[in-house]
């Protein structure tokens, strides 16, 4: 039940989807809560990814068979996940953009990334990685919908893990009073990060036995080009930051998806 609980934590902070009334008074609220509640992030991925999967599915299916059709079912799933999500990681990555390209100074940058007003820097990032994105499942969709179908289950649940490293590895900085993600980034435990991993290594296998045709080397070069944008990411957060803020989790997650769907199509 415990498991449960934080898992619909997850989904309650993390989406837009409702865990209200009697449901969210059973699952309840805690700053230890909310921290245990991280560890579920990549299963928030599976559920998100599994309904994109499912709706392009059915668009595909439903759509005339032309050239447009992957392009079509591409902006409407964004746009699905956008309100799914309520912009919560595109707000982030909007953020970090301001905060990092409008200056070089530390403590300027942080007073910036806190500034819910959105910036030069943070509109040009949002345009060009929705933009990217969409072409990019849209290369995919006109391969196959299945290939299209997997690559979205999987990034969103892959891209999700990599902001439990960013937890792991750097100290939270900025305003702890008045940051939300504030509880998450206090600790991560060995125990959370290993349940983080084994939902992100369980849509990975699901993925692999229930299409066997997918060709294991784009799988691998998703992966890789994922843990890559990690990896820059990472050493550029504690370079600029010496540390990480609530929208650098976002924007790991945003920059991690695209760099699986880039990943993939340059497998293919």
């Amino acid at each position: 039940m415990q498991f449960v609980r934080h898992y619909l934590l997850a989904l309650q902070f993390f989406t837009r989807i409702p865990v209200t009334g009697r449901l969210a008074e059973w699952v309840g609220f805690s700053p230890a809560m909310l921290r245990a509640s991280a560890a579920h992030l990549p299963g928030v991925g599976w559920l998100l990814g599994g309904l994109l999967a499912g709706l392009t599915a059915l668009l595909l299916k439903g759509l005339p068979a032309n050239a447009f059709a992957p392009l079509v079912a591409a902006v409407l799933g964004t746009l699905v996940g956008v309100l799914l999500t309520g912009a919560f990681h595109e707000d982030g990555l909007a953020d970090v953009a301001d905060g990092l390209g409008g200056t070089l100074d530390r403590e300027r940058a942080l007073v910036i990334m806190k500034d819910s007003r959105v910036g030069a820097f943070g509109a040009i990032a949002i345009t060009l990685v929705l933009l990217t994105k969409v072409s990019l499942l849209a290369l995919l969709g006109a391969v196959s919908t299945t290939t299209l179908c997997s690559a979205l289950f999987l990034a969103h649940v892959v891209s999700r893990t990599w902001p439990l490293l960013v937890i792991r590895l750097l100290p939270h900085v900025g305003d702890a009073a008045g940051s939300k993600s504030k509880p998450l980034a206090d600790q991560i435990s060995g125990s959370s990060l290993s349940i983080g991993f084994l939902w992100c290594f369980g849509a990975l296998a699901l993925v692999a036995i229930a299409h066997p045709a997918i060709k294991v080397v784009a799988i691998g070069s998703a992966v890789l080009a994922s843990a890559l944008a990690f990896v820059v990411l990472w050493r550029w957060f504690a370079r600029r930051l010496q540390g990480f803020t609530g929208d650098c989790l976002g924007a790991t997650q945003q920059l991690c998806e695209l760099a699986f769907y880039l990943g993939w199509a340059l497998a293919l």
